[in-house]
């Protein structure tokens, strides 16, 4: 039994709360069971300075934790001068995951920046953080339909996130952090709805996992995203 009392295919209760930021072009609350991760999406009517010229836009992401979105309270890394290894490389992974489902020439010399701040840690925020971005950027891109700034949609498909891991010597979906800071494996999936994949991030604590293994966890994880892509086309039909 894990933990949590879940299945080991059973999700953690997730919600997608839309327009909680009254300013922001797009935004959407996520939460997987404690995890909860603000997203909101800024568009600027200029691309990068590398894109200006031609025709394309961009989608990026920066990504953030509060000082006591987890159990003892954290330095803010603005008084560092500099982000984290880690918040670089979560930062980088949600753009890529988003960039994978949008049409930049469709958008426009125009960037949407995405914005995911951490308020609580209880595992997989970076897996939140994409489901919940996908949500925010639907609505941002629905906002400039609504004004005429772009003519078609540039979202070509759903994408999320979602995490598996060897618990005990067991596969199992969606940990949470007592789960993960005792798995065997840790790996995170990003698909789209349609199914393809965008990202596999996988790793062994110790003993390395089988390709068995790891087909297991693929399953799962697909079986997961496919709930996720459920939970957010109820959340934007709402």
């Amino acid at each position: 039994m894990r933990p949590s009392k879940r299945r080991s295919d059973e999700l953690r209760p997730v919600t997608l709360e839309r327009g909680v930021a009254r300013y922001a072009e797009g935004s959407c609350l996520v939460a997987f069971g404690n995890t909860r991760v603000l997203c909101t999406a800024s568009l600027e009517d200029r691309p990068p300075p590398w894109l200006r010229g031609s025709g394309k836009g961009w989608v990026t992401a920066e990504y953030s934790m509060l000082p006591r979105a987890t159990h003892e309270r954290t330095r803010r890394e603005v008084t560092s001068g500099k982000p984290s290894g880690r918040t670089q490389e979560i930062q980088r992974l949600i753009g890529r995951s988003l960039r994978a489902v949008v049409n930049l020439q469709a958008l426009g010399e125009r960037q949407i920046t995405l914005d995911c701040d951490v308020i609580q840690a209880d595992g997989g925020t970076r897996t939140a953080s994409i489901t919940g971005a996908w949500v925010a950027l639907h609505d941002c891109l629905a906002w400039m339909r609504a004004r005429s700034i772009i003519s078609v949609d540039p979202l070509k498909d759903h994408v999320a996130a979602i995490s598996c891991g060897i618990h005990a010597g067991t596969p199992v979906l969606d940990l949470d952090y007592e789960e993960d800071s005792a798995a065997e494996t840790d790996a995170n999936f990003v698909m789209t709805g349609s199914g393809g994949i965008v990202e596999v991030q996988g790793t062994a604590e110790g003993k390395p996992f089988s390709e068995d293994e790891f087909l297991q966890l693929l399953r799962l994880a697909k079986a997961g995203v496919a709930d996720l892509v459920e939970k957010q086309k109820a959340a934007i039909s709402g």
